[in-house]
């Protein structure tokens, strides 16, 4: 992606990715369908180039410390009812991407592709691809006011 820094996709590459990267999403959409947690389109295409991988990232970032994420949304399994009743929250159907920071938060997308840290609260890193150079170089998420 041309879109981002050199450094981010170093970043991205030392953690498997590459360009055109095609991941069987099929075992995640089977996994969480049953719990209401349907996978839309913009799950299925980031998960399809970028699940399954582990980036190491760690010390100062911009506005955040650099905090390691891992693509795989089997870590949010049994934490179903959260992404439901986060994305009624917010009028969005979420879909778990994984945890962040070794299970302290989850990540999640929207149908809209924009990804989220959640916890017992919310927060937006912004719409995919960025999102991934807002993880990689430490840019804090936008806390989400749920009213």
């Amino acid at each position: 992606m041309s879109a981002w820094t050199p450094e981010v996709v170093e970043v991205l590459e030392a953690s498997g990715w590459v360009p055109g990267r095609r991941v069987d999403t099929d075992g995640w959409r089977a996994m969480f369908e049953p719990h209401g947690l349907a996978m839309h389109d913009a799950a299925a295409a980031f998960l399809r180039e970028f699940g399954g991988l582990t980036v190491r990232v760690s010390g100062p970032g911009i506005t955040c410390a650099r905090t390691p994420f891992e693509l795989d949304p089997e870590l949010a399994r049994g934490e179903e009812d959260r992404f439901l009743d986060w994305g009624e929250s917010i009028g969005r159907r979420l879909f778990p991407l994984g945890e962040l920071d070794h299970g302290r938060f989850f990540l999640a997308i929207d149908e809209a592709a924009e990804i989220y840290l959640v916890e017992g609260w919310l927060a937006c890193f912004g719409p995919a691809p960025q999102a991934l150079e807002n993880l990689v170089r430490g840019v804090a998420p936008r806390r989400i006011e749920v009213g």
